[in-house]
């Protein structure tokens, strides 16, 4: 398990933290989740304590994270992947129950942002790890234009694969089907966008980049010609909420820290 930390430069504010809801007006400002149709509620989904002095950020609402943001004394943790999605049960029982038993026993706010983070042009996911790779977007595809594409230099498909290797410390997996050509084109969406896959083909991309591959994926590479890398869920998805972290508690005077609890998917 690895942990990073980002504490904001401004002390926390002299009345002692700011409003809950002035965190959640911040973030809905900057992320406008109104805009998306979602897989499940984005904003807060867990009420705590109505003054936030100290934000932990991580990738997914998980019983480890939360773990970590009790012992950090969080007022409010900000994730990615939230505890509610579309379809779900419902039933507070086993896993549920405990990671909320866990929030509201500590008086914890939690405030999750899916798409809205996957997309911010400069704070998101896509945003940050474009960034990382070098690769500045010019143009969207995809559903809801979430994916990013650009123009980049890379060798062949496996100078690429290895740049991403060494960017993201985790080793990809990769299809291609023109593995000694040039690729100039590369698109990207963090997570599980590889249904994404054929739009990128269709924006011109040479190179596609996610966090997983299907069955079908690997077929339709070699079929087309053009290269796919998987580079993991969560190593994609690492980025946008420790930026939207910062950047909140920078401007609201917080104090903040990013966690990353490691996930090899």
């Amino acid at each position: 398990m690895h942990d990073d930390t980002t504490s904001s430069s401004l002390a926390p504010s002299p009345a002692g933290g700011v409003e809950r809801a002035a965190l959640l007006a911040l973030c809905n400002d900057v992320l406008q989740p109104e805009r998306f149709k979602d897989y499940g509620p984005n904003g807060l989904q867990v009420e705590g304590k109505a003054r936030v002095r100290h934000l932990v950020s991580g990738v997914t609402a998980s019983r480890a994270l939360i773990e970590m943001a009790i012992a950090d004394g969080a007022d409010a943790i900000l994730v990615h992947h939230g505890l509610f999605w579309r379809g779900m049960d419902g039933r507070v029982t086993g896993w549920m129950k405990e990671r909320l038993r866990l929030l509201l026993a500590h008086d914890i706010n939690l405030l999750a942002y899916h798409l809205p983070l996957d997309a911010h042009p400069e704070l998101g996911n896509n945003a940050q790890l474009g960034r990382l790779l070098g690769v500045s977007a010019d143009a969207t595809f995809g559903e809801q234009e979430l994916g990013l594409i650009g123009t980049c230099q890379f060798a062949d498909a496996q100078a690429l694969a290895q740049h991403v290797e060494q960017v993201l410390g985790r080793r990809p997996t990769w299809v291609s089907g023109a593995a000694q050509a040039p690729i100039t084109r590369l698109a990207w969406c963090t997570g599980g966008a590889q249904g994404f896959f054929e739009s990128a083909v269709a924006a011109g991309a040479q190179a596609f980049i996610t966090g997983e591959i299907s069955e079908p994926q690997a077929h339709l590479a070699r079929e087309m010609g053009v290269t796919f890398i998987a580079a993991g869920h969560h190593a994609t998805e690492r980025y946008g909420a420790a930026a939207l972290g910062a950047h909140v508690a920078q401007a609201l005077g917080l104090t903040h820290r990013f966690i990353d609890i490691d996930n090899p998917a």
